[in-house]
């Protein structure tokens, strides 16, 4: 018999005809099945998930410099500029992050965060600030926040969320649980990249060998969480990260590894090490440095590549979202009967308005992010446990060193496990089933080998549409999925389009 996650034992909602006040009437605990230890332990677990972006964000944003040869700050692009406005970054990042994952817990009323989005950052830093200044590309992620809300309070973005067959929504989440899975991998340095011109694309550990304290902590990890969850233990994953994080803290102590960037027997993110963690005021320099309009400037020609910009971000951000919100509404048994989570205009919103904030606040377009599912699977169920997830934010805005101590070594057992609830959802996919078996197989495999939930969704959805026009049922497909259809046909050609325009 296959091992169930958590979520199986939640108990079903109260058939009581009382309805319960106050906290638990507001986010319905009880009603879900949840309880409120349950949904402060799946906050924290949240929490120390996401907790690396804190520290990854300001690398990704804080050492870039823009046309101008100037860094997020304002500042000229050297040495002692850079740690300054690294600063900056995290302070920014655990703000913002803090109040949408708050806003998120009490308007949405559902587990999941929202912090800067990876690969959203990655393009404001390498592939937008080389060609413009920073602000205007904080510029370009507050319209694309604002069309999205829009899309939202039209409603169209829950339209797109309501026509997307219920067995690509599961492809959606085994899809995700392959990628989350792979995550836990990379960022425990168990799965890289090869030294040099390796033979393969990537390789187990070092070489092919598992060397390294770090590498011994993450696996000292993971079999600590597999032993813990069979034997039921509650709580097991916030035991996990906080029990490897102190292991972490004495090995480096006694040893010092250092980073994986200085030894490849490192660190992969954050060194775990309690030097300078004292409390300390953030500097929000950062907030309202936008220039809406300067990106713009040029042309026609420049519109339509400004466009294309803004197109291709907002579709990551759009259909990131939807996988995201799926994936944890199954791995909590929180969809309806139409297969959407309650308040799903809600959570659309919030996400949406994240976007819009992340731009305002300098950090890139914040999104709802997949590893809330860790939460989720420590019991979460609630939008409580997203108000304890962002008031740690908001509290870590202040002892920013404290919490780059946890090294991503000690959450990434999390990850694995979890990715291995989600993918257990494979079995609802009827694969005998071409029109859509084939679709699903592509947005599994996508996904986790492109590192992209955009891309994964995206081939699923134009396999499905072919699928359907071979099948000659095209007349069923929903309008509304061919027009998705189309934008994800400019969205994967896009590097022809920009340089045809030249």
């Amino acid at each position: 018999m296959v091992q169930k996650s958590p979520r199986a034992k939640v108990a079903a909602p109260s058939a009581s005809s009382a309805k319960p006040g106050g906290l638990d009437g507001y986010f319905e605990i009880t009603r879900r099945g949840s309880t409120v230890a349950a949904e402060i332990r799946g906050g924290i677990v949240t929490f120390f998930s996401m907790a690396y972006i804190i520290a990854l964000n300001p690398i990704i944003l804080g050492t870039a410099a823009d046309k101008n040869g100037n860094l997020i700050s304002g500042l000229p692009a050297d040495g002692a500029n850079i740690s300054a406005t690294m600063i900056m970054v995290a302070g920014a990042t655990a703000l913002v992050a803090g109040l949408m994952t708050v806003l998120m817990g009490v308007v949405g009323r559902f587990p999941i965060g929202l912090a800067a989005g990876l690969g959203l950052n990655a393009i404001a830093a390498y592939s937008l600030a080389p060609t413009m200044t920073w602000p205007q590309v904080m510029g370009l992620i507050v319209w694309e926040g604002i069309i999205i809300t829009v899309l939202v309070l039209t409603k169209f973005r829950r339209a797109v969320f309501n026509a997307v067959p219920r067995a690509l929504r599961t492809g959606i989440s085994v899809g995700i649980g392959l990628f989350i899975v792979l995550i836990g991998l990379v960022d425990a340095g168990f799965i890289r990249k090869p030294a040099g011109s390796g033979t393969t694309p990537v390789e187990l550990g070092i070489g092919g060998q598992l060397i390294g304290w770090p590498l011994l902590v993450f696996i000292v990890g993971l079999f600590a969480l597999v032993i813990l969850h069979v034997k039921r233990v509650k709580g097991a994953m916030l035991i996990v990260i906080l029990g490897s994080t102190a292991v972490s803290l004495i090995i480096e102590a006694v040893v010092q590894t250092g980073a994986a960037v200085e030894h490849a027997t490192g660190w992969s993110l954050n060194v775990p090490t309690l030097v300078g963690a004292h409390p300390g005021l953030p500097d929000f320099s950062l907030l309202f440095n936008v220039d809406m309009l300067g990106a713009f400037a040029g042309g026609p020609k420049v519109w339509i590549t400004m466009g294309l910009t803004i197109l291709s971000i907002m579709l990551a951000d759009f259909f990131d979202t939807m996988g995201t919100v799926v994936a944890i509404g199954q791995e909590g048994k929180l969809l309806q009967a139409d297969g959407n989570p309650p308040r799903t205009q809600e959570i659309l919103l919030v996400d949406s308005v994240a976007a819009i904030a992340g731009g305002l606040g300098s950090v890139s377009s914040n999104t709802s992010y997949i590893e809330s599912a860790s939460g989720v699977a420590e019991g979460a169920r609630t939008g409580l446990a997203s108000v304890v997830t962002g008031a740690l934010f908001l509290l870590s805005m202040f002892i920013t060193p404290l919490i780059d101590a946890v090294p991503s070594e000690a959450v990434a057992p999390v990850l694995v496990l979890v990715g291995f609830f989600m993918v257990q959802q494979v079995t609802e996919i009827d694969w005998s089933d071409l029109e859509v078996a084939l679709p699903a197989f592509f947005m599994v495999t996508l996904m986790a080998f492109s590192y992209s939930i955009t891309v994964g969704i995206g081939a699923g959805f134009l396999v499905y549409l072919v699928v359907k026009i071979v099948k000659g049922k095209a007349k069923k497909v929903s309008p509304i999925l061919w027009t998705v259809g189309a934008l994800f046909l400019v969205y994967f050609a896009q590097g022809i389009i920009l340089d045809w325009l030249g």
